[in-house]
């Protein structure tokens, strides 16, 4: 599937599409350049499914749990500064990724041995007139 954004406008539209794909799929992997939206495009989708938490990157965490309109855990990732797979396994990966809960992970490629082979591929690119294309 592939859902283009123009603008920032469409932004919550966007979200709402994936959200609707989304099915039982449960690990999604965002690919994307420094600067693609993966962040700014996960917090819609979460705010999409009802988070009210304050959605950021946890680039510094690794990993930030929110709450879904469902009540629901949804594990958003961040694997930017991991060195080696060992970090992740060393911050409960496993546990997270096999909860059975939503999770997004943003930097996967650096984790890319251990993804579940389940884990939905996003990859965001930005066109030269600032559009974003998401394609899963």
């Amino acid at each position: 599937m592939e859902i283009i954004i123009r603008s920032i406008d469409e932004l919550d539209d966007a979200a709402k599409k994936f959200v609707a794909a989304m099915g039982e799929h449960r690990v999604f992997a965002f690919y994307g350049k420094m600067g693609a939206g993966k962040t700014t495009f996960i917090k819609a989708v979460c705010e999409a499914m009802g988070v009210e938490d304050v959605i950021n990157s946890p680039t510094f965490a690794i990993v930030n749990e929110y709450v879904d309109g469902e009540g629901e855990s949804v594990y958003h990732f961040d694997f930017y500064r991991i060195k080696k797979e060992q970090e992740a396994f060393d911050i409960g990966y496993e546990d997270y990724v096999y909860s059975g809960n939503v999770c997004f992970m943003e930097w996967p490629e650096l984790i890319e041995n251990i993804l579940p082979d389940d884990a939905v591929k996003v990859t965001i690119e930005e066109d030269a007139d600032g559009s974003r294309k998401v394609s899963f």
